[in-house]
């Protein structure tokens, strides 16, 4: 597995201005939703990805990476493992600049993938966990 350290992870959280959130939900018990709009009042730019919606929260909400009209800094995945290669995919044709799968998501074969194109890899890792991490480092 790739393995960054924590100053590498805080320097991608600090230098990012926009997320894709990869299996966004309406739905409010789901972490993908408390999780992109903790995001947003952090002061992210955050794109929801899920073609079940057009919109969450009022955001405009894209079927795929491939829709989004701005360069994506981070991709956060909140999908089952056997759809990431697929989300890499997306994410390598965007050329994001890092893949971020939520905890229990592992996939070896698309994090090589993204690492081979020159993206930043973290996984089974929660990306609000390690923002508030960082935060109370820095206190």
């Amino acid at each position: 597995m790739v393995t960054l350290s924590d100053q590498e992870i805080n320097n991608i959280l600090r230098s990012a201005t926009t997320i894709a959130v990869v299996g966004a939900s309406r739905k409010p018990w789901r972490d993908s939703n408390s999780i992109m709009h903790f995001l947003m009042e952090a002061g992210y730019t955050v794109f929801p990805v899920n073609p079940t919606y057009d919109e969450i929260s009022g955001v405009k909400c894209y079927a795929s990476l491939l829709y989004i009209p701005a360069p994506i800094d981070i991709v956060n995945i909140f999908r089952k493992p056997e759809a990431v290669m697929t989300i890499v995919e997306d994410a390598i044709a965007v050329r994001a600049k890092t893949i971020l799968t939520q905890l229990g998501i592992i996939h070896e074969e698309a994090a090589s993938a993204a690492l081979r194109a020159g993206m930043k890899v973290i996984m089974d890792r929660c990306i609000a966990v390690e923002y508030r991490h960082f935060s109370r480092a820095a206190m």
